[in-house]
């Protein structure tokens, strides 16, 4: 009887975070949206006309997999390929931005259900693979497709998109200055920039996006994206999906945004090599190690390393 109880708790627990995974993004914009989006535009026309050029060559703007829990705290695994990212010269990474909620507030920040987040983070840093632990990236995967949703998705975007920005503006990047900004999303990470891209790139920021195991739609936001690279594992289940889920990326979709970007040859699809997307032998896995003696992640970190330096792509032999 107690495990009944626990899994319909469970179960209400689940269907509760997927009723009300489209209203945040609603209230957010009804509430304070419009306004606070109406005033960064404003102030943003006549501050920029001021300011010097941005003191780096390139930024780069890192989202997290469906497993972050806020801006601050994502899955450790992940921690090198940013210190990577973050040594190549003239760059700077904005990693503070958290990808599954529209005014940036982590779960443990001052919500509802803070407290449950709090635990379940404790649970979670304890044993990574325990159940409850599930709860987070199946909240996170909600604002994915949330994300995605034509109904829904231009609310969710805008506010991601806003985040974005003022991250960039913190380390001093000057709209109209040209300099590129490339989006790096791991996982669910990779759609949420997808979103965000279609308004940043009215401010005519120069986009790139990196997508690591990324499971995508066919977002209007690659129509402002000038190039995409798709670094995906020849086992990943979840990077599959998005191939089988998004009809806007199948084949006979001839006039949908993945289609044009695809005629354009605006997408690059690398094959790294035989990883999964978690558990064992993924993309971030540090004990995993391919034929020439690279561990898994550091094959994931010099791909993404590469892209950034124009160099070649160094995938695991087949």
């Amino acid at each position: 009887m107690i495990l009944v109880s626990l899994l319909l708790g469970l179960l209400v627990l689940v269907l509760i975070v997927l009723a009300v995974g489209p209203l945040e993004s609603l209230g957010w914009w009804s509430e304070r949206g419009a306004e606070k989006a109406e005033a960064t535009i404003e102030g943003l026309r006549a501050e920029h006309e001021a300011m010097p050029a941005p003191p780096y060559q390139r930024y780069v703007v890192y989202l997290s997999g469906i497993g972050a829990i806020d801006g601050h705290s994502r899955p450790s695994e992940e921690e090198p390929l940013l210190a990577a990212v973050e040594a190549i010269p003239g760059t700077c990474v904005v990693s503070d931005v958290f990808p599954y909620a529209v005014d940036n507030r982590g779960l443990t920040a001052q919500r509802p259900l803070a407290g449950l987040w709090k635990a379940i983070e404790k649970a979670r840093l304890k044993n990574p693979e325990a159940l409850v632990a599930m709860l987070v990236n199946l909240r996170n995967a909600v604002q994915l497709f949330v994300c995605s949703d034509r109904r829904y998705g231009p609310t969710y975007n805008i506010g991601t998109a806003q985040q974005i920005l003022d991250g960039l503006l913190r380390k001093g990047y000057r709209l109209g200055s040209g300099t590129p900004v490339t989006l790096v999303g791991w996982s669910g990470g990779a759609q949420i920039s997808l979103g965000a891209a279609w308004y940043l790139g009215l401010a005519r920021i120069p986009l790139t996006l990196i997508s690591i195991g990324g499971m995508m739609s066919d977002d209007y936001g690659l129509d402002r994206i000038d190039h995409v690279y798709h670094l995906r594992g020849t086992k990943d289940p979840f990077e599959k999906l998005g191939w089988i889920m998004f009809a806007g990326r199948w084949p006979i979709a001839v006039g949908s945004p993945w289609s044009r970007a695809s005629k354009e040859g605006r997408i690059t699809v690398i094959d790294l090599g035989p990883m999964q997307h978690n558990a064992k032998e993924h993309y971030f896995d540090p004990n995993a190690f391919a034929p020439d003696g690279r561990s898994y992640l550091q094959v994931t970190t010099d791909a993404v390393v590469a892209l950034l330096t124009d160099q070649e792509v160094q995938v695991i032999p087949t």
